[in-house]
């Protein structure tokens, strides 16, 4: 597959029952709710928001995300479609800083956890990050995460979505205490095939 010279459109993707949309200004006080989750500080957000005093958290986090479609980073709400609540965040990073590859990240408020919805929004933005540009997508062949070790329900995820275990970094994540963990590396290839949904 070719490599894309353009940064991605940003679209709005709708499938399994969930909204991914480009994030806004409106979605601060969401995200600042969010961010009093100790799970999502520990292992989501990185040292910038967690060093960021606790009423300036959110707006540390999101002016990137609001910032990035241009620079190679395509950061989607995780939305409610019937009342556009924010229910996460999905983020494909360092589009093809290596060619036809891109990095995800992702999190799920605790309200919305234990239901499948970040896998669903994973398996989604998966699929559109493969499909060609001519179709709207990216038009990548490997899309990677990681996640730290002890991180089990962020493993469960990348497996769901068909993001196959790839190797254990060893030291790879520091958490917000200092503490250095091994990382689980998982990827999907566009040649893996269709995942099955559900």
């Amino acid at each position: 597959m070719s490599q894309s010279t353009t940064a991605p459109a940003p679209p709005t993707i709708s499938a399994d029952g969930l909204l991914l949309r480009p994030l806004t200004e409106a979605d601060e006080p969401a995200v600042a709710e969010a961010l009093r989750d100790g799970d999502i500080l520990r292992w989501a957000v990185g040292r910038a928001v967690t060093g960021a005093a606790p009423g300036e958290r959110a707006r540390a986090w999101l002016a990137p995300r609001l910032a990035c479609w241009g620079s190679g980073t395509a950061a989607f709400a995780i939305a409610d479609p019937d009342r556009d609540t924010l229910l996460g965040s999905l983020s494909v990073r360092e589009i093809n800083r290596l060619p036809d590859q891109a990095v995800v990240t992702y999190w799920v408020t605790p309200a919305a956890r234990g239901r499948g919805l970040a896998a669903k929004a994973l398996d989604a933005v998966a699929r559109w990050a493969f499909a060609p540009a001519t179709d709207g997508g990216l038009g990548l062949h490997r899309v990677t995460l990681d996640h730290a070790e002890p991180n089990i329900g962020s493993c469960r995820v990348a497996t769901r979505a068909g993001f196959r275990l790839e190797g254990t970094m060893r030291d790879f994540y520091v958490d917000t205490d200092g503490i250095r963990h091994d990382s689980h590396l998982h990827a999907r290839l566009a040649s893996d095939g269709p995942h099955p949904r559900g």
